[in-house]
Protein backbone atom coordinates (compact mmCIF):
# COMPACT_ATOMS: atom_id res chain seq x y z
CA UNK A 1 0.00 0.00 0.00
CA UNK A 2 1.32 3.43 -0.96
CA UNK A 3 1.03 6.12 1.71
CA UNK A 4 0.80 9.84 1.20
CA UNK A 5 4.13 11.59 1.74
CA UNK A 6 2.60 13.76 4.44
CA UNK A 7 1.57 10.75 6.55
CA UNK A 8 3.83 9.58 9.34
CA UNK A 9 4.34 5.98 10.32
CA UNK A 10 5.23 4.99 13.88
CA UNK A 11 7.04 1.69 14.20
CA UNK A 12 6.77 0.10 17.63
CA UNK A 13 9.52 -2.35 18.47
CA UNK A 14 10.29 -4.17 21.70
CA UNK A 15 13.31 -2.68 23.43
CA UNK A 16 16.08 -4.75 24.89
CA UNK A 17 17.91 -3.96 28.09
CA UNK A 18 17.53 -0.41 29.36
CA UNK A 19 15.01 1.23 27.05
CA UNK A 20 15.65 4.87 26.06
CA UNK A 21 13.41 7.46 27.69
CA UNK A 22 12.32 9.03 24.37
CA UNK A 23 11.43 12.34 25.98
CA UNK A 24 10.83 13.76 22.50
CA UNK A 25 7.78 11.51 22.18
CA UNK A 26 6.57 12.82 25.52
CA UNK A 27 6.79 16.37 24.20
CA UNK A 28 4.93 15.42 21.03
CA UNK A 29 2.07 14.10 23.18
CA UNK A 30 2.00 17.08 25.54
CA UNK A 31 -1.61 17.81 24.63
CA UNK A 32 -2.58 14.35 25.88
CA UNK A 33 -0.72 15.04 29.11
CA UNK A 34 -2.66 18.29 29.47
CA UNK A 35 -5.97 16.53 28.79
CA UNK A 36 -5.35 13.76 31.32
CA UNK A 37 -4.18 16.28 33.92
CA UNK A 38 -7.24 18.46 33.43
CA UNK A 39 -9.48 15.40 33.61
CA UNK A 40 -7.93 14.47 36.98
CA UNK A 41 -8.71 17.97 38.29
CA UNK A 42 -12.32 17.87 37.10
CA UNK A 43 -12.98 14.35 38.39
CA UNK A 44 -11.49 15.25 41.76
CA UNK A 45 -14.17 17.85 42.49
CA UNK A 46 -17.02 16.61 40.30
CA UNK A 47 -20.38 16.66 42.07
CA UNK A 48 -18.92 17.99 45.33
CA UNK A 49 -20.83 20.60 47.30
CA UNK A 50 -17.73 22.32 48.69
CA UNK A 51 -15.60 22.08 45.54
CA UNK A 52 -12.12 23.53 45.90
CA UNK A 53 -12.72 24.19 49.61
CA UNK A 54 -11.63 20.58 50.14
CA UNK A 55 -8.13 21.73 49.17
CA UNK A 56 -8.12 23.82 52.36
CA UNK A 57 -10.26 21.64 54.65
CA UNK A 58 -7.92 18.64 54.58
CA UNK A 59 -4.64 20.36 55.60
CA UNK A 60 -6.48 22.71 57.99
CA UNK A 61 -8.13 19.78 59.80
CA UNK A 62 -4.82 17.95 60.08
CA UNK A 63 -3.22 21.15 61.40
CA UNK A 64 -5.85 21.33 64.15
CA UNK A 65 -5.27 17.67 65.11
CA UNK A 66 -1.49 18.13 65.16
CA UNK A 67 -1.84 21.32 67.20
CA UNK A 68 -3.92 19.55 69.84
CA UNK A 69 -1.81 16.41 70.19
CA UNK A 70 1.71 17.44 69.20
CA UNK A 71 1.58 21.15 70.00
CA UNK A 72 -0.39 21.15 73.28
CA UNK A 73 -0.16 17.66 74.76
CA UNK A 74 3.35 16.65 73.67
CA UNK A 75 4.83 20.17 73.46
CA UNK A 76 6.67 19.33 70.24
CA UNK A 77 9.29 22.00 69.41
CA UNK A 78 8.43 24.30 66.51
CA UNK A 79 11.67 26.32 66.14
CA UNK A 80 10.12 29.43 67.68
CA UNK A 81 7.20 29.52 65.22
CA UNK A 82 3.59 29.36 66.50
CA UNK A 83 2.76 25.66 66.25
CA UNK A 84 -0.40 25.96 64.06
CA UNK A 85 1.59 27.99 61.52
CA UNK A 86 4.56 25.63 61.82
CA UNK A 87 2.50 22.48 61.17
CA UNK A 88 0.37 23.99 58.39
CA UNK A 89 3.53 25.08 56.55
CA UNK A 90 4.82 21.51 56.78
CA UNK A 91 1.55 20.02 55.55
CA UNK A 92 1.51 22.01 52.29
CA UNK A 93 4.56 20.45 50.62
CA UNK A 94 3.68 17.11 52.21
CA UNK A 95 0.17 17.06 50.71
CA UNK A 96 1.58 18.11 47.36
CA UNK A 97 3.82 15.04 47.48
CA UNK A 98 1.30 12.60 48.98
CA UNK A 99 -1.54 13.43 46.60
CA UNK A 100 0.76 13.31 43.58
CA UNK A 101 2.14 9.95 44.68
CA UNK A 102 -1.34 8.52 45.22
CA UNK A 103 -2.61 9.59 41.78
CA UNK A 104 0.59 8.65 39.96
CA UNK A 105 0.95 5.18 41.48
CA UNK A 106 -2.60 4.21 40.48
CA UNK A 107 -2.58 5.83 37.03
CA UNK A 108 -1.87 2.72 34.94
CA UNK A 109 -4.52 0.57 36.61
CA UNK A 110 -7.10 3.37 36.51
CA UNK A 111 -6.65 3.89 32.75
CA UNK A 112 -5.75 0.36 31.69
CA UNK A 113 -8.37 0.35 28.92
CA UNK A 114 -6.77 3.38 27.28
CA UNK A 115 -3.36 1.69 27.28
CA UNK A 116 -4.73 -1.37 25.49
CA UNK A 117 -6.43 0.60 22.71
CA UNK A 118 -4.07 3.28 21.40
CA UNK A 119 -0.37 4.08 21.23
CA UNK A 120 1.08 6.96 23.21
CA UNK A 121 4.14 7.35 25.46
CA UNK A 122 3.23 5.44 28.61
CA UNK A 123 5.14 7.99 30.69
CA UNK A 124 2.17 10.29 30.19
CA UNK A 125 0.07 8.24 32.62
CA UNK A 126 2.02 8.62 35.90
CA UNK A 127 3.07 12.17 35.02
CA UNK A 128 -0.58 13.20 34.63
CA UNK A 129 -1.08 12.56 38.34
CA UNK A 130 1.67 14.94 39.49
CA UNK A 131 0.25 18.31 38.42
CA UNK A 132 -3.39 18.23 39.75
CA UNK A 133 -2.34 18.50 43.44
CA UNK A 134 -0.61 21.77 42.54
CA UNK A 135 -4.09 23.33 42.26
CA UNK A 136 -4.88 22.29 45.84
CA UNK A 137 -1.51 23.61 46.94
CA UNK A 138 -2.22 27.07 45.52
CA UNK A 139 -5.54 27.37 47.38
CA UNK A 140 -4.01 26.15 50.65
CA UNK A 141 -1.05 28.50 50.17
CA UNK A 142 -3.42 31.48 50.27
CA UNK A 143 -4.62 30.28 53.67
CA UNK A 144 -1.00 29.95 54.80
CA UNK A 145 -0.32 33.56 53.80
CA UNK A 146 -3.38 34.60 55.80
CA UNK A 147 -2.08 32.70 58.83
CA UNK A 148 1.31 34.39 58.48
CA UNK A 149 -0.39 37.80 58.55
CA UNK A 150 -2.47 36.75 61.57
CA UNK A 151 0.61 35.64 63.52
CA UNK A 152 2.67 38.63 62.40
CA UNK A 153 5.18 36.48 60.52
CA UNK A 154 7.18 38.54 58.04
CA UNK A 155 8.53 37.53 54.63
CA UNK A 156 12.20 37.86 53.73
CA UNK A 157 14.31 37.44 50.60
CA UNK A 158 14.45 33.71 51.38
CA UNK A 159 11.06 33.40 49.71
CA UNK A 160 12.88 33.52 46.36
CA UNK A 161 13.99 29.93 47.10
CA UNK A 162 10.39 28.79 47.66
CA UNK A 163 9.75 27.56 44.08
CA UNK A 164 12.56 25.03 44.52
CA UNK A 165 10.74 23.55 47.52
CA UNK A 166 7.55 23.31 45.50
CA UNK A 167 9.28 21.54 42.61
CA UNK A 168 11.20 19.11 44.86
CA UNK A 169 8.12 17.35 46.36
CA UNK A 170 6.68 17.06 42.85
CA UNK A 171 9.91 15.47 41.61
CA UNK A 172 9.90 13.14 44.61
CA UNK A 173 6.31 12.10 43.87
CA UNK A 174 7.28 11.58 40.22
CA UNK A 175 10.22 9.31 41.02
CA UNK A 176 8.43 7.21 43.63
CA UNK A 177 5.24 7.22 41.53
CA UNK A 178 7.09 5.79 38.53
CA UNK A 179 8.40 2.92 40.64
CA UNK A 180 5.06 2.17 42.26
CA UNK A 181 2.91 2.57 39.15
CA UNK A 182 5.07 0.07 37.25
CA UNK A 183 4.94 -2.35 40.18
CA UNK A 184 1.21 -1.78 40.63
CA UNK A 185 0.58 -2.85 37.05
CA UNK A 186 1.97 -6.29 37.89
CA UNK A 187 1.26 -6.62 41.60
CA UNK A 188 -2.11 -5.16 42.61
CA UNK A 189 -1.10 -5.36 46.27
CA UNK A 190 0.67 -2.05 45.70
CA UNK A 191 -2.59 -0.09 45.50
CA UNK A 192 -3.41 -1.22 49.05
CA UNK A 193 0.12 -0.58 50.25
CA UNK A 194 0.41 3.01 49.03
CA UNK A 195 -2.05 4.61 51.55
CA UNK A 196 -0.30 2.76 54.38
CA UNK A 197 3.11 3.82 53.05
CA UNK A 198 2.00 7.47 52.88
CA UNK A 199 0.79 7.38 56.50
CA UNK A 200 4.08 5.94 57.74
CA UNK A 201 6.06 8.38 55.60
CA UNK A 202 4.13 11.31 57.09
CA UNK A 203 5.29 10.55 60.63
CA UNK A 204 8.80 9.76 59.41
CA UNK A 205 8.98 13.30 57.99
CA UNK A 206 9.31 16.54 60.01
CA UNK A 207 5.75 17.69 59.38
CA UNK A 208 4.34 17.60 62.92
CA UNK A 209 7.73 18.17 64.56
CA UNK A 210 11.05 19.84 63.78
CA UNK A 211 14.04 17.82 62.65
CA UNK A 212 16.06 19.72 65.27
CA UNK A 213 14.84 17.22 67.89
CA UNK A 214 17.23 14.68 66.36
CA UNK A 215 20.88 14.61 67.47
CA UNK A 216 23.24 16.37 65.06
CA UNK A 217 24.89 13.10 64.10
CA UNK A 218 21.60 11.74 62.77
CA UNK A 219 20.78 14.71 60.54
CA UNK A 220 22.54 13.32 57.46
CA UNK A 221 20.96 9.91 58.02
CA UNK A 222 17.55 11.55 58.38
CA UNK A 223 18.16 13.24 55.04
CA UNK A 224 17.83 9.83 53.37
CA UNK A 225 14.13 10.53 53.67
CA UNK A 226 13.83 12.96 50.73
CA UNK A 227 10.81 14.72 52.23
CA UNK A 228 12.73 15.73 55.35
CA UNK A 229 14.87 18.24 53.46
CA UNK A 230 11.89 19.38 51.39
CA UNK A 231 9.65 20.17 54.37
CA UNK A 232 12.40 21.85 56.38
CA UNK A 233 13.50 23.82 53.31
CA UNK A 234 9.95 25.01 52.67
CA UNK A 235 9.64 26.27 56.26
CA UNK A 236 13.05 27.93 56.08
CA UNK A 237 12.19 29.79 52.85
CA UNK A 238 8.84 30.99 54.17
CA UNK A 239 9.09 31.20 57.95
CA UNK A 240 12.80 31.67 58.54
CA UNK A 241 13.41 28.52 60.60
CA UNK A 242 16.84 26.90 60.82
CA UNK A 243 18.38 26.34 57.34
CA UNK A 244 18.27 22.64 56.38
CA UNK A 245 21.97 22.49 55.43
CA UNK A 246 23.29 18.94 54.97
CA UNK A 247 19.77 17.61 55.42
CA UNK A 248 18.71 19.33 52.20
CA UNK A 249 21.82 18.26 50.28
CA UNK A 250 21.31 14.60 51.13
CA UNK A 251 17.56 14.76 50.43
CA UNK A 252 18.12 16.42 47.06
CA UNK A 253 20.65 13.76 46.07
CA UNK A 254 18.17 11.03 47.03
CA UNK A 255 15.42 12.71 44.99
CA UNK A 256 17.67 12.75 41.92
CA UNK A 257 18.56 9.07 42.36
CA UNK A 258 14.91 8.05 42.84
CA UNK A 259 13.83 10.10 39.82
CA UNK A 260 16.46 8.75 37.42
CA UNK A 261 16.08 5.13 38.48
CA UNK A 262 12.30 5.50 38.44
CA UNK A 263 12.29 6.67 34.83
CA UNK A 264 14.46 3.78 33.67
CA UNK A 265 12.65 1.15 35.73
CA UNK A 266 9.33 2.35 34.35
CA UNK A 267 10.58 2.28 30.77
CA UNK A 268 12.02 -1.19 31.24
CA UNK A 269 8.71 -2.45 32.65
CA UNK A 270 6.67 -0.71 29.96
CA UNK A 271 6.78 -3.58 27.44
CA UNK A 272 4.76 -5.84 29.76
CA UNK A 273 1.99 -3.36 30.67
CA UNK A 274 -0.50 -4.52 28.04
CA UNK A 275 -0.03 -8.15 29.08
CA UNK A 276 -0.52 -7.65 32.81
CA UNK A 277 -3.15 -4.90 32.90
Amino acid sequence: MVKNATESVIKIRAERGWAPLNLKDLWNYRELLYFLTWRQIKVRYKQTALGFLWAVIQPFTMMVVFSVFFGNLLNAPSDGIPYPLFSFAGLLPWNLFAQGLSLSSNSLVADSNLIKKVYFPRLVMPLSGILPPLVDFCFAFLVLIGMMIFYGQGISIRILALPAFVILPMLTATGVGLWLSALNAKYRDIQYTVPFLIQLWLFASPVAYASSILPQGYQVLYGLNPMSGVVEGFRWALLGTEPPGYLLLVSTAIVIVILITGFYFYKRSEKSFVDVL
